[in-house]
């Protein structure tokens, strides 16, 4: 009797820990995407061990509707191309990837690593929920009725920004004769400096042409003549 007592408490220990085992988890993810289901043990503390992804919850034993199976780490069936183990599988990572997910592939996905003992498995629900990528959504302009105040207030605007307009065109005007006059006052200013300096260099010029000495021949020819005048 003590051994059946015995034999009942452990089956419901074990029960217990499977319960705990067993997880349950949700996915999403979008119509054309890639989608990851994550599922991994520790590697280092069981070495490499065997494991399956199936359709549908984990059954009491192996995986229901297998889509992936690896003996001792080393995967030997895929039932399509589409399922990837892109993690790494020498550290206990088995985590399943969708490529290309489509609305067929919704449901709920199972995975059980197969840990030595009796109910150690460890088994992880996962159900994908499988979205159409959101389309953004046209802005509408709403147009609104234009009411006797609304427009009296767009004449204003209006008459304002036309009445800047011409006070603007005026100034460029005023500025633009500005310039023009200031020009002609510099023109004017450069020439009469320009006179001045020619002024300036005629005048020494003229003084020391009148201060050189008369050629000699002139002076004897003069001499001559007074001569001949007293004869």
């Amino acid at each position: 009797m003590r051994a059946m007592c015995y034999l009942f408490l452990s089956v419901l220990s074990q029960v217990s820990s499977y319960a705990v085992h067993a997880e349950a988890l949700k996915v999403s993810g979008h119509v054309g995407h890639n989608v990851t289901m994550p599922c991994a043990y520790s590697a280092q503390a069981h070495g490499l061990l065997s494991f399956c992804w199936g359709r549908g919850k984990v059954p009491t034993f192996k995986c229901s509707n297998r889509i992936i199976y690896a003996k001792d780490g080393v995967v030997s069936f895929i039932s399509e191309s589409r399922y990837k183990l892109l993690g790494h599988l020498s550290d206990g990572d088995v985590s399943l990837t969708i490529l290309n997910v489509r609305p067929g592939d919704t449901g709920v996905y199972g995975c059980r690593v197969e840990i030595p003992g009796m109910f150690n498995d460890y088994k992880v629900n996962i159900y994908l929920a499988v979205e159409e990528v959101p389309s953004q959504q046209p802005v509408t302009q709403v147009s609104l009725p234009v009411t006797a105040k609304r427009q009296q207030a767009i004449s204003a605007v209006s008459e304002f920004e036309h009445a800047g307009g011409d006070d603007l065109t005026l100034n460029r005007k005023g500025r633009a004769e500005e310039a023009s006059r200031a020009f002609q006052e510099v023109g004017n200013i450069c020439r009469i400096a320009a006179i001045v300096s020619l002024t300036v260099l005629i005048i020494p010029i003229f003084i020391a042409s009148e201060k050189r000495p008369r050629p000699l021949k002139h002076l004897k020819t003069s001499t001559r003549e007074n001569v001949y005048e007293m004869i």
